[in-house]
C-alpha cells in the first residue's frame, strides 16, 4: 500500500476547509501525517510573532513552534486554528438551506397543524358537511358521541287539534326556546307541548309557517335557561355516502337515535299542505298514521290532497318513523344537515288497523340552508301569515 506524505500545513487541518493561504511547513521540520490527539489541557491563548502574524505557543521556540509539532506562523491576515479548539461546521450550501426549508414546512403542514386543530376542536371526521366539531373529542365520529352531543337539543312536539292530536320533533334553535319543525307537525293545533330532553315539559306557541317548504317555527313558553341550541351545519357540504344520525320521537319514543348514510340528493319530494292532512300524524289509529307525500309521479302514504308543494330533499336510509318529522338529521361533527319531514312506509294492515313495520329506508330531510334561509320570514310570521 502506497502512503501518501504531505507537510504539515500544506492542506486544511482536520475535516475543516481553511484558507488555502496557509504558509508550508518548513522542509526542515520532521513530517507526520498522522495529526496528534487533542491536549487534555485548555489551549493557550494566541500571541503576537512578528507583524501581521498570529502564533500558537508550545513546545517550538519564539513562539513559532504549535503544541504536539504543528508548524509556524500563518500567512499575513490569517491564523492557524491550534489543535484541540473546537472546530465549527462549515456552512451548508443551497441544498441545505433547501433541504431545512422542507421540513419546517413538513412540521407546520402536519404535527403544528393538529396542533392548532387539537386546540381549536375544530378537526373534521371523514363524512361530514363542515368543519365545526360539537361532539366530544374522545367520541368524534361515532354515532354515540353525536347523539351524546346533539339530543339535549332535539325536542318532541305534541299538538292538538279539534281533530285530533299527533306528534313530531323539533330542533332548537336559539336560547331563548325558538324550535324548528315541519309545517305539517304543528298546522291547525290549538295547543302546542314541547317535551325536552330532560324529560321537563312546555307550553309552546307558533311564531310562523310557511307551508310551501313545510317549516314552521314554534317558541316555549317561559323557557327555563341553559337550552342546548343545535348547530347548524352547510348542507351544500353534504355528499352521497356520508354518515349521518337522526333524532326524534317516533311514535312517541323520544330521543330516539338511529342511523344511515345519506342516499341521494336533491330529491323533488311534494308534500300536502292542507291542513288537515296534518292531524293525526304520528299516531297509529289517526288515518293511516303517515305524512302522505309523492316522489317521481307516485303517491306514497296516503293521497296528498290537491293542494301541494315540492322541494328538493336529502335522502337518507337512516330509519325514520312517524314523530321523526320535524326532528333532526346530523352528520358526523354534530352539525345538523336537515329536518327529517318524510318517509316511505308500507301500507297499513287492514286486518289490524295499525301501520305496518314502519321505515324501509327511505327517508328525506329538508336541506339545513333551506331552513336557515327561511329563519327570519318565520320569526316574521311566515309566507302564512
Amino acid at each position: 500500500m502506497t502512503e501518501s506524505f504531505r507537510r504539515s500545513g500544506e492542506y486544511p487541518q482536520g475535516d475543516d476547509h481553511q484558507s488555502p493561504y496557509l504558509q508550508q511547513q518548513p522542509a526542515s521540520s520532521p513530517v507526520n501525517p498522522e495529526w496528534p490527539a487533542p491536549p487534555v489541557y485548555a489551549p493557550a491563548q494566541p500571541a503576537a510573532v512578528g507583524s501581521g502574524a498570529t502564533g500558537w505557543p508550545g513546545s517550538g521556540q519564539d513562539g513559532g513552534g504549535a503544541a504536539g509539532g504543528h508548524g509556524g506562523g500563518a500567512h499575513a491576515g490569517f491564523a492557524e486554528q491550534p489543535a484541540g479548539t473546537a472546530r465549527k461546521r462549515p456552512a451548508r450550501g443551497p441544498l441545505a438551506l433547501v433541504a431545512a426549508v422542507a421540513i419546517v414546512a413538513a412540521a407546520i403542514g402536519g404535527g403544528t397543524a393538529y396542533g392548532i386543530q387539537e386546540l381549536t376542536g375544530k378537526d373534521t371526521v371523514a363524512g361530514s358537511s363542515t368543519s365545526t366539531t360539537v361532539v366530544p373529542t374522545a367520541k368524534r365520529g361515532t354515532v354515540a358521541g353525536v347523539a351524546q352531543a346533539v339530543s339535549p337539543s332535539i325536542v318532541e312536539v305534541s299538538a292538538t287539534s279539534n281533530a285530533g292530536s299527533s306528534t313530531g320533533s323539533g330542533v332548537i334553535v336559539s336560547s331563548g326556546g325558538e324550535i324548528v319543525t315541519n309545517n305539517h307537525v304543528v298546522a291547525g293545533a290549538s295547543a302546542l307541548k314541547v317535551q325536552l330532553n330532560d324529560g321537563k315539559s312546555y307550553t309552546a306557541k307558533v311564531v310562523g309557517t310557511d307551508s310551501k317548504k313545510d317549516l314552521a317555527l314554534i317558541e316555549l313558553q317561559d323557557a327555563p335557561s341553559g337550552l342546548k341550541v343545535a348547530t347548524l351545519g352547510d348542507s351544500d357540504g353534504v355528499r352521497v355516502g356520508d354518515d349521518v344520525v337522526a333524532i326524534g320521537s317516533p311514535e312517541g319514543l323520544t330521543g330516539t337515535v338511529t342511523s344511515g348514510i345519506v342516499s341521494a340528493l336533491d330529491r323533488d319530494v311534494t308534500v300536502s299542505t292542507d291542513e288537515s292532512q296534518g292531524q293525526g300524524q304520528g299516531q297509529q289509529g289517526g288515518g293511516d298514521g303517515q305524512w302522505p307525500f309523492s316522489f317521481g309521479g307516485r303517491q306514497f302514504n296516503g293521497d296528498t290532497g290537491s293542494s301541494t308543494t315540492t322541494y328538493k330533499a336529502i335522502q337518507t336510509d337512516a330509519s325514520l318513523n312517524p314523530g321523526n318529522s320535524g326532528g333532526a338529521l346530523i352528520d358526523m361533527n354534530g352539525n345538523i344537515v336537515g329536518i327529517n319531514s318524510a318517509m316511505y312506509s308500507a301500507a297499513s294492515d287492514s286486518s289490524s288497523g295499525s301501520s305496518a313495520a314502519g321505515s324501509v329506508g327511505l327517508g328525506f330531510a329538508i336541506p339545513i340552508n333551506t331552513v336557515k334561509a327561511d329563519l327570519a320570514d318565520l320569526r316574521a310570521g311566515g309566507s302564512d301569515s
